[in-house]
């Protein structure tokens, strides 16, 4: 799994700097994350080719191969990560990634904030996301986005 995330964010986050390396990366999915959250795999014959990590109403990882972005995968994984989290769902994403932004945005994720990354690892900008209900997520972590000028 770790290893799809290492591919993933390398293709698509090349102007990111990563705060840990591979085998911290890897270390991590194999102490916390996957005993510590609802992890779901696709598998393919060449092993796991996409990730999806759920805790309580927060969208921890979505990540895919990228030979397999592209072929419904990530539709596949976001309808069934609204089927585990019916009452919402909120995420965080980097304000560089607009594959991902527009990925959240055509599932009806709405932004809910910004940070200027200081609060991330990455220092990185990044994105509130939140689909549903609301009452799953917390927004009082992000930055209000600003009034709308009418």
């Amino acid at each position: 799994m770790a290893d799809v995330w290492l591919r993933s964010f390398s293709a698509a986050l090349p102007s990111v700097r990563r705060a840990h390396d591979d085998a911290e990366v890897r270390a991590w999915f194999s102490t916390l994350v996957v005993p510590s959250h609802e992890t779901w795999v696709a598998v393919a014959d060449s092993g796991v080719v996409g990730l999806l990590v759920l805790d309580g109403g927060e969208l921890e990882q979505l990540y895919l191969d990228p030979a397999w972005r592209g072929r419904g995968l990530g539709d596949r994984f976001m309808a069934l990560a609204k089927r585990r989290r019916p009452d919402g769902l909120a995420l965080w994403t980097f304000q560089v990634n607009a594959a991902a932004r527009r990925f959240y945005e055509r599932h009806g994720f709405r932004e809910a904030g910004r940070t200027d990354g200081a609060r991330n690892e990455e220092r990185e900008p990044d994105i509130r996301y939140a689909w549903g209900s609301g009452k799953q997520y917390r927004t009082e972590d992000a930055v209000a986005p600003p009034a709308p000028l009418l």
